[in-house]
């Protein structure tokens, strides 16, 4: 291994693997630090969204909605299985296949592009240099033209209730449970806390979770958010707004929280608790004093449009700097500054980034919603269909929630696109796309959607906006 780099890149995860891909698909001699270790004690890369994260998580989804649906839905389509059990050993190592088969691949895709894959802790220095610390050995001192920062970010615990890794666990830790808790409590009722606690109360477990906002998901757009709480509601969930977590405490049987809401103090005893109250970012022994690179006041790295630290020729991308925490955002930020580096073109379009909540009924997103296109004084229109009144919808029995389109009211231009309702990650790419064209609502009334489909809810949606929707009543 040779200790100069055009590129050096720290941190494996979607962020930096897809950097240090992209880099050296551009000619770059290009070197990836990463200091995950799976749960085999092995390197393992692909950081926390193959191996704790977004694909571990959508596993389980995936599984515990069969399990639900094979318990309480199959009967309606004639399909008789009689009883239904829960091997969870088996739905765990399921999982734990395909992390395994991923992030191996990921190692697979470096060394096909000649990416040198360095497993240990990367240190920014200053000069451009990295001080790069195996797993077992000496530390090595690095030389990069560039370096890119993508250290991700980790679970944001509470001070009066730490993580022990048995009752109060982070988003990890509620991935790998051994048993059902019979009773779950969820602290954080966002993305993570939906998708946890949907899992577990699909496999028997009585969750409940408790928000501190007294809005339910307040990063959604209004109509969207208050159709999947009255969804989730349905399926059990126990979930409690402007609940503020002051305390808990391990007893002999659990944990015992106590919280305040607008009707006063309560406790709650659970078996278990998941803390999914946000992340926060890596940054811990990343940087010398004296390399140049500023955080700002939440302790990201502080960046330009593209990226850019306040150092010469050091770059950071993903979780550890501002905007969403996305696995797609850091990766397509990864992209660009590959491509900058190379001086070719680089860019990310910050305001068309779709966002998903993979439960079910799913939720997602892109653009403006309308209480934003409200506080900014916009002039718009709107369009909703219900997949009610979608046949493809009906025939897969999955007919709750709705596709809302917003468009601007005199260019009709596409400012946002909102779907609760089933294979809403899927469907709202066709928004993205459309609106990353600067498309408008009648662009997607002209395009033909094939039939039947959950796709024409969108097209129905954007008719709806100009009320002309075929298949609802128009107002």
């Amino acid at each position: 291994m040779g200790s100069k780099f055009d590129v050096v890149v720290i941190g494996g995860g979607p962020a930096g693997y897809v950097a240090a891909i992209r880099a050296a698909q551009n000619g770059l001699s290009t070197a990836c630090i990463d200091a995950w270790v799976g749960s085999d004690g092995e390197p393992s890369l692909g950081g926390t969204c193959l191996n704790a994260g977004c694909i571990p998580s959508k596993a389980l989804l995936e599984s515990s909605e069969l399990y639900h649906r094979a318990r309480h839905d199959f009967g309606n389509h004639g399909i008789r299985l009689g009883e239904v059990g829960l091997d969870l050993a088996a739905m765990q190592a399921r999982k734990e296949a395909i992390v395994s088969k991923l992030c191996g691949g990921i190692q697979g895709l470096f060394k096909a592009n000649q990416v040198s894959s360095l497993a240990g802790h990367g240190r920014l220095l200053p000069g451009n240099k990295v001080q790069f610390t195996p797993r077992a050995g000496e530390p090595q001192l690095l030389e990069a033209d560039h370096v890119i920062l993508a250290t991700g970010s980790t679970p944001t615990g509470l001070g009066s209730l730490p993580f022990d890794g048995e009752r109060v666990v982070d988003s990890a830790g509620a991935l790998a449970f051994a048993a059902v808790p019979r009773r779950l409590g969820v602290i954080g009722a966002g993305v993570i806390g939906l998708e946890l606690g949907s899992v577990w109360r699909r496999l028997g477990a009585e969750v409940t979770l408790l928000e501190a906002m007294d809005r339910f998901l307040f990063m959604a757009d209004g109509q969207i958010a208050r159709e999947a709480e009255r969804q989730f509601r349905r399926q059990g969930l126990d979930i409690h707004l402007g609940a503020k977590v002051q305390s808990g405490e391990r007893t002999a049987g659990g944990v015992r929280l106590r919280y305040d809401d607008r009707q006063g103090s309560h406790e709650l005893e659970v078996d278990q608790v998941i803390v999914a109250v946000g992340r926060r970012p890596c940054t811990g022994e990343l940087l010398d004093p004296l390399a140049g690179v500023a955080l700002d006041e939440r302790g990201f790295i502080s960046v330009d449009d593209h990226c850019r630290t306040t150092a010469a020729n050091v770059w950071a991308i993903g979780d550890v700097v501002r905007g969403p925490m996305l696995a797609h955002k850091g990766s397509e930020e990864g992209v660009m500054v590959a491509d900058l580096v190379a001086g070719r073109y680089g860019h990310v379009n910050y305001a068309v980034i779709p966002s998903v909540i993979y439960t079910t009924p799913e939720i997602a997103w892109v653009g403006r919603s309308e209480e934003d296109l409200k506080a900014a004084g916009v002039a718009y229109k709107a369009g909703t269909f219900n997949f009610a009144a979608s046949g493809r919808a009906r025939a897969m029995d999955q007919a709750a929630g709705l596709v809302k389109v917003l468009a601007d009211a005199v260019t009709d231009e596409i400012l946002g696109v909102h779907i609760c309702g089933p294979m809403a990650g899927e469907l709202i790419s066709e928004a993205v796309v459309a609106m990353e064209f600067q498309g408008t609502a009648e662009d997607l009334q002209r395009t033909i959607h094939a039939h039947p489909t959950l796709a024409e809810a969108v097209h129905e949606a954007a008719l709806s906006v100009d009320r002309r929707a075929i298949h609802a009543i128009n107002r």
